[in-house]
């Protein structure tokens, strides 16, 4: 998969790819990731990228001419456009999945106080990480790398996903590792039954509790079929 993130602020991605699971699926060319400057495509003399709001107002707003060209610059046949807004549609483990099978996503972040409207024309999609504002569209960018690199055949082993929190609709089962007792806290004894069985339903079990708990709407299919 190819990745191209549009940016006023590529300083930002700095070393943020360079660790982990996202590092080896880019030395394994399972992805490829560039990032590119909203500015190097303005025909501004200053590079100017913004202006005031038709209508008045606070802020100011990206203006469709550089957006635009980098978008016909980058796209192609096989190229999905992401624009990244508080605005847009919740980003959620599902569409997470159906992003991980497209062979090239244009990912727009944006800043200041948003787009020229116009800008979503061009758009496939427009894609929100949550309920609450940021400065600007870059953390969402690496939050939509990482969620959809993991989920890339040859990145991580598939039976590391299948169970996690909101595949199904539920949040993950607690897990423990050695000692069995730390500071008087014991591992629930089902865990070292070796009846593999019994620790299927309990894992179940537990992953319907914590959803009722914590996320009770998921239950109900009202938080993941956005």
């Amino acid at each position: 998969m190819k990745i191209d993130i549009l940016t006023l602020f590529p300083e930002m991605f700095k070393g943020v790819f360079d660790e982990s699971i996202i590092k080896r699926a880019l030395d394994k060319k399972i992805i490829e990731i560039d990032i590119h400057n909203i500015r190097d495509y303005s025909k501004d003399p200053h590079k100017k990228v913004d202006d005031t709001p038709y209508g008045g107002g606070p802020g100011m707003v990206l203006m469709c001419q550089p957006i635009f060209d980098a978008v016909k610059d980058l796209r192609t046949s096989e190229s999905k456009v992401i624009l990244l807004t508080p605005s847009g549609a919740l980003y959620n483990q599902k569409q997470a999945f159906l992003f991980s099978k497209e062979k090239h996503l244009i990912i727009i972040c944006g800043h200041y106080e948003g787009f020229d409207e116009r800008i979503k024309t061009i758009c496939d999609y427009e894609i929100s990480i949550g309920d609450y504002v940021l400065t600007g569209g870059e953390i969402p960018a690496m939050i939509l790398v990482d969620s959809i690199t993991r989920l890339i055949d040859g990145t991580i082993k598939e039976e590391s996903y299948l169970n996690e929190s909101f595949t199904n609709n539920l949040l993950d089962y607690p897990n423990y590792t050695k000692p069995r007792v730390f500071e008087g806290l014991e591992v629930p004894e089902v865990l070292v039954s070796g009846d593999h069985e019994k620790i299927s339903k309990w894992r179940l079990d537990k992953q319907i509790e914590l959803t009722k708990l914590n996320r009770p709407l998921l239950l109900k299919g009202d938080e993941s079929d956005d």
